[in-house]
């Protein structure tokens, strides 16, 4: 390793956040300044706290291009929460534009920054793939033609002002976030303790996962590592069915799981939310993470499981 190279992943780093307050967010700053990074929020309202900051109104196009100066890096992780509700025509809109809108502006304002910084990463999605069954997904296929997909490929393609001005921008796809204190698995932990988990629908269909620890560890990885751009999936090497998925969480509980959610009580519960999030299969590849040089922390669902639900 050369000394450069050394010295490249020593320095501290100046990193604006944006989705600071958020599950992954909170997680990302939380991991940022315990390696002692000067971690800025790029928020909406003034913290609590009186920290540094930078305000910004994306629904208002407000973002002072000053304030931008001086970082070397961003990381933009907001959005609305997409599993928050059913799908009205409303929340949808509410769900595209807290991507796309406040991403255009913030890679606008940074292409007209005086000092911008080296690297934008950007949060995007599997959902950009769409369902495709056991076909496996790797950076280079194609968008699926649903929904979420539509909204992914808007939000990857609301950074080109950013790329198109010489920062190195990765659009990180991230899979189904593993964590007990919020998200998918949170919401799965009580029925499944009580012993009323089982199958969804067929249980056939591929989800792709990744646990929060990985998804913080992997946004450090790409800050650092120059040879990374463009589309990047952040998932677990081993994508699993849901049948598989859900096994492996009964038998981390040592709980039993014969209580099926059929496909039908899905689409009446939850309408296309439910149809996208918990019947469509998504089986991505993660092999251009793991051949940057990224080694996951769990690298496994069962042992992530064990990890992540035993006391601490």
């Amino acid at each position: 390793m050369s000394d450069k190279h050394r010295r490249q992943i020593t320095r501290r780093l100046r990193i604006l956040v944006g989705g600071s307050t958020g599950l992954v967010g909170t997680a990302l700053v939380d991991y940022l300044r315990a390696r002692c990074h000067d971690v800025v929020p790029l928020a909406r309202r003034a913290p609590a706290n009186a920290e540094p900051h930078v305000l910004w109104d994306p629904a208002a196009g407000k973002l002072p291009v000053e304030a931008l100066d001086g970082f070397d890096g961003i990381v933009h992780l907001g959005g609305a929460n997409i599993a928050h509700g059913r799908w009205t025509a409303e929340r949808k809109r509410v769900i595209r534009d807290s991507r796309v809108v406040g991403t255009r502006l913030l890679c606008e304002s940074l292409a007209r920054a005086a000092e911008r910084p080296d690297t934008l990463v950007c949060a995007s999605a599997i959902g950009y793939y769409g369902s495709r069954r056991d076909e496996i997904m790797r950076e280079d296929a194609t968008p699926g033609d649903d929904f979420l997909a539509e909204v992914a490929k808007d939000w990857e393609a609301a950074t080109a002002p950013a790329m198109e001005a010489g920062i190195r921008v990765v659009n990180l796809r991230i899979g189904v976030v593993l964590t007990p204190i919020g998200a998918a698995l949170k919401s799965m932990l009580l029925p499944f303790r009580f012993g009323l988990g089982g199958r969804i629908g067929s249980g056939g269909q591929y989800m792709s996962w990744v646990t929060l620890d990985d998804v913080v560890a992997v946004i450090d990885h790409v800050i650092r590592n120059e040879s990374v751009s463009g589309p990047l999936n952040a998932v677990a090497p081993e994508p699993v069915t849901n049948a598989e998925f859900t096994d492996t969480l009964g038998r981390a509980l040592h709980r039993p799981t014969l209580v099926p959610l059929p496909a039908f009580a899905v689409r009446l519960l939850f309408g296309e939310m439910g149809q996208a999030l918990l019947l469509s299969s998504t089986r991505v590849d993660s092999n251009r993470l793991v051949n940057s040089g990224y080694h996951f922390l769990y690298p496994t669902l069962a042992g992530a499981l064990e990890d992540l639900l035993k006391p601490h």
